[in-house]
């Protein structure tokens, strides 16, 4: 395969949350404008307040089914770049995996497309974004307001993973986002630990207090009142259909001794179907080498809430913003900014798309897919299912090890390779 186009777009930094990148995110924009323009696609670069939308359209027959491929051209930062064994955007192969910042997530997985859609025998129009990292602010109003323009038989979209390597894969569900970051403040400006240690209010200290009220050590169940009450078990036959997951491999993979999670619930279960809150970061206070003896007059945290059907982001937020108000010791000010969020989805597993997928997976890989749902969230996807009403399917063509969001991001040459031909056949057996 000639990773020539592939590589010139990985090495485009386009950090869509680093107002520094803004320049590089529209150059990826139009690098992927070109490429389409050159498959004999029609282009509409769409600005945003941020960072541009790309539409593109190129149909072959009236009578022949429409494909809607969503994708995103925007990437996480590259941080900590010490820790990465190559430059994060100078892509190189290494052991039969392409290593680079977006080679899985998500500009790899996108470009299939691009390859697939040569020669392809349907209608295809592709939607690509370059915010999905921060929370795609400005896409779902782009969706309603263009819904006759994105009408499709089918949605499209390979931004996941599969469940283990050489398993064809299909998704059938997405977790949901709530992202909060949390500022405490105490005295008007840094004091010295010395001169006012024993009066002075500490806001690192009144995080940790907070952090350890957010979660119940015993039972590792979230405390925020409400946190649970929209959420949608999951039956039994449901559960029927998922893989088996090898705990003590994944532990391997992790090097971690244990799975620490929400009581009551096994591993798989909790990655794909219960609500979750971490911590992301944490600041406040002297950070650099040596000792600096100070009290901070500021501290922070970032939070992520994963969310499950039937959870809403927006209420979630509002639950977790009284309950941090309602426990702030005295003596702080207290503010919740709310950066994003994602809805939660469910597709229907069994849908005649779907079934066509699974067919095109088995004959390239030799084994039927296994069904799953996944950890992550796709903000967009919730949007496009209820504005448009066509079917999603979700096909990835990633790995649980592809250390999205960290550093030695990789996408393996075999699943590039089948999944293009993955795409390809399934155009054809929808174009029937």
């Amino acid at each position: 395969m000639d990773l020539t186009e592939l590589f010139a777009f990985l090495s485009i930094p386009s950090v869509s949350t680093d107002p520094a990148r803004r320049e590089d995110v529209r150059r990826a924009a139009l690098w992927l404008e070109e490429r389409l323009k050159a498959r004999g696609f029609r282009t509409e670069l769409h600005e945003t307040p941020l960072h541009p939308i790309l539409y593109a359209e190129r149909f072959v027959d009236e009578k022949a089914p429409t494909v809607l491929v969503y994708g995103h051209y925007d990437v996480q930062p590259p941080d900590p770049l010490e820790l990465w064994e190559s430059p994060p955007f100078s892509p190189v192969v290494r052991e039969g995996r392409i290593y680079a910042r977006g080679a899985s997530d998500d500009k790899g997985q996108l470009f299939a497309h691009v390859l697939a859609a040569e020669e392809a025998p349907v209608n295809l129009k592709f939607l690509v974004e370059g915010e999905e990292e921060i929370g795609s602010p400005h896409l779902p109003p782009f969706v309603r307001a263009n819904r006759e323009k994105l009408r499709a038989d089918v949605v499209l979209v390979s931004d996941g993973a599969m469940f283990a390597p050489h398993t064809p894969t299909l998704t059938y569900g997405l977790r949901g986002l709530c992202y909060l970051e949390v500022r405490l403040r105490g005295a008007r400006r840094d004091l010295h630990s010395g001169a006012f240690g024993g009066v002075a209010p500490n806001p690192i200290q009144a995080l940790g207090w907070l952090l350890a009220r957010l979660k119940d050590e015993g039972t590792g169940r979230v405390l925020i009142p409400g946190f649970y009450e929209r959420v949608r078990p999951v039956p039994e036959e449901e559960k029927a259909l998922w893989p088996s997951l090898d705990e003590e491999a994944l532990k391997r993979e992790l090097g971690v001794e244990i799975l620490p999670g929400e009581e009551g619930y096994a591993p798989l279960e909790r990655l794909w179907a219960r609500p979750t809150l971490d911590p992301n970061g944490i600041w406040g206070g002297y950070q650099g080498e040596g000792s600096k003896t100070v009290i901070p007059a500021e501290a922070g945290m970032k939070l992520s809430m994963r969310l499950v059907p039937d959870q809403d982001p927006e209420e979630v937020a509002d639950q977790a913003e009284a309950y941090l108000k309602a426990v702030c010791p005295p003596g702080y000010a207290l503010e919740v900014r709310r950066l994003h969020g994602g809805r939660p989805v469910l597709t229907d597993p069994f849908s005649p798309p779907m079934r066509l997928m699974a067919r095109a997976l088995e004959e390239v890989w030799g084994r039927p897919p296994v069904y799953t749902r996944e950890g992550g969230t796709i903000p967009v996807v919730a949007e496009l299912k209820e504005t448009l009403g066509a079917p999603i399917v979700l096909l990835g063509l990633g790995l649980p090890d592809d250390n999205l969001h960290a550093p030695n991001e990789k996408l393996d040459l075999v699943n590039l390779e089948k999944g293009v031909e993955v795409i390809r056949r399934f155009h054809r057996l929808l174009a029937g």
